[in-house]
C-alpha cells in the first residue's frame, strides 16, 4: 500500500544537502555562533525578499510577535484585536505583555480574520490589530490598513505560515507596520530548529526589537529595557540563507498541487478551501478541508496509508489556559465550525504524481 506522510522534509533537504553541509562547515570554521556574519547576511536577504528595509532574527515566531508588541509599548490595560481562528502563539504573545486579546471571528471564505467584524471591537483601549496570514493565504490588507489609520492603531502581521505570500504584488512582511515570522522546521521556509524574525520598514522599531531580544541592551552591559534572550543563532541563519534561495520554487510546487486538488477532488462531503483570485499570491502552507464527520474521514485516510493533521481542534477561547474566555466560542460561529471540521491533507514540495493521485482518489471515494 502507498504510504504518504503528512509532511516529508527529507525530500527537500536531500535536494540541497551539499549546500547545508557547506553552511554548517563555514559557521564551525568561523567559531562565531551568535550575532555574526550568517545572521547579518540572512537578515539582509530576508528583508529584501519581503520588500522591507529591516529584519531582526529572533529565537522563534512567538517571541517575534511579543517583541513587536513590546517595541510598540503595548502592555497592561491595552487591547489587541486578533482572529479567533489562529494558533495559540498569536494570543500568548498578547497576554505575555499584559495586554488583553479581543477576538474577531473568521471569514467563511478565507478562514482568516473577518474585516467586516473588526471595527465594532475597537475601543479607546485598542492599540493594535494583528492579522494572521493563516494556512499561507495573505489577508486582504486594505480594510485593515484603513481601520488602523482611522483609529491610530498599529497593524501587525503574523506571517508565520505565509513566507512569500502576497497581496497585489506586495509580500507579507511589507503589508503592515511590522511582521512576525516563524521558521519552525515545518514552515514553507523552515530552519533546522526553532527560529523567527521581525520584519519592518521602521528602523527605530527594528533597533528596539533587537535590543529587547538582547537582554534589553543596545550595547554590552548597558541595559535600557527589561529584555529577554531571543536571538537567531548563526547555524539556523546559515541554513535559512541556503533555503531562502529555493523558497519560490517550493512555493510554486505547493501551488501546483493545490490547483490539482481544486480541479480533481469532487466529494460533496469534503469542502475544499476557496481559491484566491490570484493563486500566485497564496503559498499553501496548509491545505485545509472541512469534513463534518472528521474522525471517520481521518481514520479512513489512515487506512489508505495517508497521514493527515488537524489545525486547530480546540478554539483558543475553550483552552484551559484561557479559562477567562470559556464559553465565548458561540460568539464566533465560523471559527467554531472550522475547529470542529478542519482536516489538513498532505501537500508539500517533493510529492510525486502517484502520491497526489492517490490522495485525490481516496478523498473522492470517501
Amino acid at each position: 500500500m502507498t504510504q504518504i506522510p503528512y509532511l516529508d522534509l527529507k525530500r527537500i533537504h536531500q535536494e540541497i544537502q551539499g549546500e547545508l553541509d557547506e553552511a554548517y562547515r563555514q559557521v564551525i570554521e568561523r567559531q562565531w555562533f551568535i550575532g555574526g556574519k550568517a545572521d547579518e547576511q540572512f537578515e539582509q536577504e530576508f528583508a529584501s525578499y519581503c520588500g522591507a528595509k529591516e529584519c531582526v532574527g529572533t529565537g522563534n515566531g512567538l517571541d517575534a510577535i511579543r517583541l513587536i508588541l513590546l517595541a510598540y509599548g503595548i502592555g497592561a490595560g491595552d487591547e489587541v484585536i486578533v482572529p479567533a481562528n489562529t494558533f495559540i502563539a498569536t494570543v500568548l504573545a498578547i497576554t505575555y505583555v499584559g495586554a488583553t486579546p479581543v477576538f474577531v471571528d473568521a471569514d467563511e471564505n478565507t478562514y482568516t480574520i473577518n474585516s467586516q467584524k473588526v471595527e465594532e471591537k475597537i475601543t479607546d483601549r485598542t492599540k493594535a490589530i494583528i492579522v494572521v496570514h493563516l494556512y499561507g493565504r495573505a489577508v486582504e490588507i486594505e480594510p485593515f490598513r484603513g481601520l488602523a489609520d482611522k483609529y491610530s492603531l498599529k497593524l501587525i502581521e503574523d506571517a508565520a505560515q505565509a513566507h512569500g505570500a502576497a497581496v497585489s504584488g506586495v509580500r507579507t512582511g511589507s503589508l503592515g507596520d511590522a511582521a512576525a515570522f516563524s521558521f519552525y522546521p515545518g514552515k514553507n521556509l523552515g530552519a533546522l530548529g526553532d527560529a523567527g524574525a521581525v520584519v519592518t520598514n521602521d528602523k527605530e522599531v527594528a533597533d528596539r526589537v533587537r535590543a529587547l531580544g538582547n537582554y534589553g541592551s543596545y550595547e554590552k552591559y548597558n541595559h535600557v529595557y527589561k529584555g529577554c534572550n531571543s536571538r537567531l543563532d548563526e547555524l539556523q541563519a546559515a541554513f535559512l540563507s541556503v533555503k531562502l534561495k529555493y523558497l519560490d520554487k517550493w512555493n510554486e510546487e505547493r501551488r501546483k498541487i493545490a490547483e490539482i486538488y481544486a480541479k480533481e477532488i469532487h466529494n460533496a462531503k469534503v469542502v475544499l478551501p476557496k481559491m484566491p483570485k490570484d493563486i500566485k499570491e497564496h503559498v499553501f502552507h496548509i491545505y485545509p478541508v472541512l469534513v463534518e464527520n472528521r474522525t471517520e474521514f481521518i481514520e479512513y485516510l489512515r487506512e489508505q496509508g495517508i497521514a493527515t493533521n488537524v489545525h486547530y481542534p480546540i478554539p483558543i477561547t475553550e483552552q484551559k489556559a484561557y479559562e477567562e474566555f470559556r464559553g465565548q466560542i458561540e460568539n464566533y460561529p465560523v471559527t467554531k465550525k472550522i475547529c470542529a471540521q478542519e482536516v489538513s491533507i498532505p501537500l508539500y514540495p517533493g510529492m510525486t504524481e502517484e502520491e497526489i493521485e492517490w490522495v485525490i482518489s481516496c478523498v473522492n471515494r470517501f
